[in-house]
């Protein structure tokens, strides 16, 4: 059994490839897949459009984006409905190692945190201590300094 990276409730995490940095996300064994917070996503002749509300030096900007590789899955909500979701994969950044990862896209604006880590991407890598916070983003700030 390879040793597992501790992780705790809550982190901060960058996913490069959409250039986003100290992004609060829930870690969720109850969910299976990942999800991002994201607004006007639809689909126009295979191209997948959707736009990431992000904090930037402080203010909120919307970021646009455009991919022809996607899919849909149905995902089964928090409040138990299953939803036809698009999904992406990209890269996501914890404990210092790019992990390529599939995020199902969603308003996610009632929640508290706009990314939610669920089973799919921890499994075999991970394990959750939930008496903890932030372990990924201070590892980083460690690393720079």
């Amino acid at each position: 059994m390879k040793n597992k990276i501790t992780i705790g409730r809550s982190d901060k995490v960058d996913l490069p490839d959409l250039g986003i940095e100290k992004a609060k996300a829930k870690i969720d064994t109850g969910a299976y897949t990942s999800s991002i917070h994201c607004k006007k996503i639809e689909v126009k002749e295979g191209i997948l459009s959707f736009q990431l509300p992000i904090e930037l030096m402080g203010k909120s900007i919307i970021k646009k984006f455009q991919t022809r590789e996607f899919f849909q899955k149905k995902v089964r909500s928090s409040n138990g409905h299953l939803q036809l979701r698009y999904v992406i994969r990209t890269h996501i950044v914890l404990f210092g190692k790019s992990y390529k990862a599939e995020f199902s896209l969603t308003d996610r604006s009632q929640m508290k945190n706009p990314i939610l880590i669920g089973r799919k991407l921890l499994k075999d890598r991970f394990i959750v201590d939930v008496s903890q916070k932030n372990l990924s983003h201070d590892h980083k700030k460690s690393n720079s300094k």
